[in-house]
């Protein structure tokens, strides 16, 4: 259980420094932005291990996990670029 709070936690604050690096407004709530800052980390874990930086069961650092919600949030703005 406490593993689970210190992900969310930790998707936070990822999150939140994704969110303050990239420029343009972002309408992502605290629960989105905790999703996002978790999945960046999961995407950098991802593209590390299939390039070889990261070994299996070796977690992406922070610089890496506020890349990979970058990157998430630049997609998420094409996406509703193009449905709006």
């Amino acid at each position: 259980m406490l593993s689970l709070i210190g992900t969310v936690i930790v998707g936070l604050i990822v999150g939140l420094i994704a969110r303050a690096l990239h420029p343009g407004k972002d309408d992502l709530g605290i629960i989105m932005t905790a999703v996002l800052g978790i999945a960046g980390a999961f995407v950098a874990n991802f593209v590390g291990q299939k390039m070889g930086w990261y070994q299996p069961g070796e977690v992406a650092g922070w610089i890496a996990s506020v890349v990979g919600a970058i990157v998430l949030l630049v997609i998420y703005g094409f996406i509703k670029r193009k449905a709006a």
